[in-house]
């Protein structure tokens, strides 16, 4: 049989169990240890490729990066810090205050990927756009919306990152690239759901105080974060010449976190009156017994489990070579794969 086809009958496989609500990152382990036992491989040499697979640096990096990323979103939805950006943004939009605040609440929140992150944004629009009574279902599909304008280039997006560590991209031209659809995705937005509604969301009641400044030092540690990923790997370019490019990027946006980490601790001790280092720090390990958490961490698992089997099964080159004999457009594949795993699995992660 055709490694293509190979391929296809796995791929097809999993994406039928986790329909059935058998956990995605499972079945992606599931799914790379059958192609690598396909490919002809005695069983105990599956066994060692599967237990490599584990041992890999960017698989424990992911799992860092993602627990602290949880940690920095519920540093941002902490009510005083989310009160201080509702009342921002409604003074940055003026007169269109609400319509801003409907935009960039759920944005903002959205920067920063969480379990159930359109649970956090929610009360933020529901709250915004309270001068409109009712009309559910259109405040839903204004917080999906623009929480997730960013899905397609930012950097802190596991489905972002595990697309740049697959396709070994440098990240200035995966930011390059992507970054427009967010700008179409924010347009499109406006013209189809507030727009429409502008009168409506006109308010003369006076705007909630706050300072600006805080508002903007809220965002810093994003800031951080996301231009760590743009500037430290140069210099640990330079550190460590040897270093894989894909373990370059996500040291960089580590460190990155960290830093965040500290901005947002010394935020709270600041706020606390001077509250011991032990109390400001936040406890972001925590997080790995948040079941919602764990699904993330397991998906994440398994697409880098599912990468490495598949590279050892060398079913990928094969399969390269039979499409291109076989004169199917190699760009019909790359489109329609994904779409099928996303449309699917509903997941970001999907894709990958």
């Amino acid at each position: 049989m055709p490694a293509i086809f190979k391929i296809l009958l796995v791929f097809t496989g999993m994406l039928a169990i986790a329909r059935l609500r058998f956990p995605l990152g499972p079945a992606l382990m599931l799914g790379g240890v059958v192609l690598d036992a396909w490919a002809g491989h005695a069983v105990s040499q599956v066994a060692a490729h599967f237990g490599r697979a584990w041992l890999e640096a960017e698989l424990w990096l992911f799992v860092g990066i993602t627990i602290l990323i949880v940690d920095l979103g519920r540093f941002v939805t902490e009510k005083r810090n989310s009160d201080e950006i509702i009342a921002a943004t409604r003074r940055w939009g003026g007169r269109h205050g609400r319509a801003a605040s409907l935009m960039a609440l759920p944005a903002i929140i959205g920067l920063i990927p969480m379990p159930a992150g359109a649970l956090f944004s929610a009360p933020f629009v529901q709250q915004a756009g309270d001068i409109i009574d009712g009309r559910a279902g259109w405040k839903t599909a204004v917080n999906y919306w623009f929480r997730h304008i960013w899905e397609y280039w930012w950097p802190l997006y596991p489905g972002v990152i595990v697309a740049m560590s697959v396709f070994e991209m440098d990240p200035h031209r995966f930011l390059g690239a992507e970054i427009p659809l967010t700008l179409v995705a924010a347009g499109a937005g406006y013209l189809a759901l507030i727009r429409p509604n502008l009168g409506a969301l006109m308010d003369a009641r006076p705007v909630e105080p706050g300072n600006g400044r805080r508002a903007w030092m809220l965002m810093l540690p994003l800031v951080v974060a996301v231009a760590s990923l743009l500037v430290l790997p140069f210099a640990l370019r330079a550190a460590a010449p040897g270093m894989k490019p894909q373990i370059l990027k996500m040291s960089s946006l580590l460190i990155g976190l960290f830093l965040a980490q500290i901005l947002a601790a010394i935020d709270r001790r600041r706020l606390g009156g001077g509250a011991p280092w032990h109390r400001a720090i936040p406890r972001a390990f925590s997080n790995l017994l948040d079941r919602k958490t764990l699904d993330i961490l397991l998906t994440l698992a398994g697409v880098m489990v599912f990468k490495f089997m598949l590279d050892k099964s060398g079913m990928l080159p094969q399969a390269g070579r039979e499409m291109a004999h076989g004169g199917i457009p190699v760009t019909v594949a790359v489109a329609g794969l994904p779409f099928l795993a996303g449309l699917v699995t509903g997941l970001a992660l999907g894709f990958t």
